[in-house]
């Protein structure tokens, strides 16, 4: 029988120095894109896709992330009061009604694979979602987690989010290998995997097929995390799990139709905040002019 994919689990213990300042006292998920956090696109994403149980795998300094996702009277009773209904109808929705949020801390910065493996006993013996905010994916369509799951369902397999990246860059991501004859495919997006490896040099890599911040799981990678010694950087690498999980179950790649921006850098996140600001149906038109001027004076 089908199980139906219904947990999500938010890896957030991350200290974020690369955006320091900013993320000496403030996540680096709650860092704004327009006008919501990282992690609020990560939910909403999740919850349209069927997931209702959220698991936020934090640490001791990521309390506004657990503050955004409560409720706050105070600031409720001060909208209605001033009669700013539009804005307290925005806060008191931030979740729809019907998600549950758990929260389990993560001691010790000792990467992905073991953020995923403190999320075992919430997740228990099903598959479950992972999301990564510093990864934002914006699709017109087809939406990545909505439709890795379907595969995923079908499948009765883990599926990774895979897109190509230059070769020069293959060495700052899991890299997949996939399988080019026999394999299971269903259209070009689906990738079946006969390998990954981590960060390889760009003449080891098999491809130019990166996973990126979304995966669909099923429970017994768990069973490989705990038996996986630390890897590249001296962490516990999902990647590593999952290339042992390969040699008893099929992994797919979906390589999704959509643009990510990597918000965990500088460049990635002013990226994502020009681009969507541009489609907001509120500031878009506006801030298209004020940006045609700003390029057109010499800084």
């Amino acid at each position: 029988m089908t199980k139906r994919i219904r947990k999500a689990v938010f890896p957030v213990a991350g200290m974020g120095t690369r955006f320091l300042p900013a993320t000496k006292a403030c996540p680096k998920e709650m860092l704004p894109v327009v006008d919501k956090p990282l992690i609020q696109y990560a939910v909403d994403e999740a919850v349209s896709a069927g997931i209702t149980e959220l698991i936020f795998v934090t640490s001791w300094s990521k309390r506004a992330i657990e503050d955004h996702f409560d409720s706050n009277f105070e600031l409720e009773y001060k909208l209605e009061k001033a009669n700013k209904l539009e804005q307290l109808e925005m806060v008191k929705n931030i979740l729809p009604k019907g998600i549950s949020c758990s929260y389990v801390r993560q001691h010790e910065a000792l990467g992905l694979g073991h953020a995923v493996l403190c999320a075992k006993s919430l997740i228990g013996n099903e598959p479950f979602a992972v999301l990564l905010a510093d990864d934002m994916i914006y699709c017109e369509e087809k939406q990545c987690l909505d439709e890795m799951i379907k595969l995923a369902e079908k499948q009765q397999s883990s599926v990774v989010a895979v897109e190509e990246v230059p070769m020069e860059r293959v060495h700052q991501y899991g890299v997949i290998d996939p399988v080019t004859e026999g394999g299971v495919t269903h259209h070009e997006q689906v990738h079946q995997l006969k390998g990954i490896v981590e960060k390889p040099a760009m003449q080891d890599a098999p491809s130019n097929l990166s996973v990126v911040g979304r995966y669909v799981l099923q429970p017994e990678i768990f069973t490989e995390l705990e038996a996986t010694q630390k890897g590249t950087g001296g962490e516990i690498q999902l990647t590593d799990a999952i290339a042992s999980l390969l040699e008893k179950a099929r992994v797919f790649g979906y390589q999704f139709e959509g643009t990510r921006y990597d918000c965990g850098s500088k460049l990635g996140y002013m990226k994502a905040n020009v681009e969507y600001a541009l489609r907001d149906q509120e500031l878009g038109e506006e801030f298209e002019t004020v940006l045609k001027e700003c390029m057109a004076k010499k800084y």
